[in-house]
């Protein structure tokens, strides 16, 4: 999941962890066991144009993940988006948005999980105390590399995630094994209102465009900037695989 680059831009060898499958239950039950509240959880989006289906979730909707594959378009557009931007230094409680550098090999999903509960509307849905409000309190003040390793070497992030992985409908493949899809989130600024790109394999947080006061990220507008302008550059690819899960109100709650 991009953790080839990853590792050749830090120069050494750094944990790896096993990838995690995009399903809404796993990617909830990990968010619940690190603190964010049942009230919350994910849900498939089974289209992106169509009314009806896109009204089996539940709104407001806090955050979408992306999950496709590493084509070389992707990669290319990446890098020429990127090549020109100063690394991203943010840090502190004036932050737009809460955003995690990935240091750790396979795993974007736990990042892109990190970014959907860290910022906009979710944040305040999480257990004061709880793993994830004490990793969220302590990552503010951080820069992003310091950021990246208190990430790195938390353990309740690492026991949550193993046991998520070990989890869904398919077989988890190794640590080790390359694998080439990789996981993207957007979220709505709980202080402007922008819609953010939120990858750990970039430079920063990405700012694709004004949302209005009513719109949440499954909105026309939050779709049109986001996901849809996403998957436009990958379809130059030839290949469009993709999913995608929405955190919204849980149906269990």
């Amino acid at each position: 999941m991009g953790d080839q680059q990853t590792q050749a831009a830090q120069g050494r060898k750094r944990k790896h962890f096993v990838p995690l499958e995009n399903n809404p239950s796993v990617m909830s039950s990990l968010l619940h066991t690190l603190g964010l509240s049942p009230s919350l959880g994910f849900h498939d989006v089974y289209s992106l144009d169509d009314p009806d289906l896109l009204a089996f979730v539940p709104r407001p909707a806090h955050a979408l993940l992306l999950v496709l594959p590493v084509t070389a378009t992707y990669e290319q557009f990446r890098h020429d988006e990127d090549k020109d931007k100063p690394e991203y230094t943010g840090s502190g409680d004036e932050e737009e948005v809460l955003w995690y550098k990935q240091t750790i090999g396979n795993a974007c999903g736990l990042i892109a999980l990190l970014h959907a509960a860290s910022n906009g509307s979710a944040r305040p849905q999480i257990s004061e105390g709880s793993d994830l409000h004490t990793l969220i309190k302590d990552a503010i003040p951080l820069a992003p590399t310091e950021r990246a390793e208190l990430v790195e070497e938390s353990d309740a992030l690492e026991r949550a995630h193993s046991t998520a992985a070990a989890t869904g409908d398919t077989a988890a493949p190794n640590a080790a094994d390359e694998v080439d899809l990789h996981f993207v989130c957007f979220v709505k600024s709980g202080k402007s209102g922008n819609l953010y790109e939120m990858d750990g394999r970039r430079k920063g947080p990405i700012d694709r465009g004004v949302l209005g006061e009513g719109d949440d990220v499954l909105s026309e507008k939050a779709l049109e900037l986001g996901p849809k302008a996403f998957l436009r550059r990958g379809v130059e690819g030839g290949d469009v695989r993709f999913s995608l899960i929405a955190l919204a109100e849980s149906f269990d709650d």
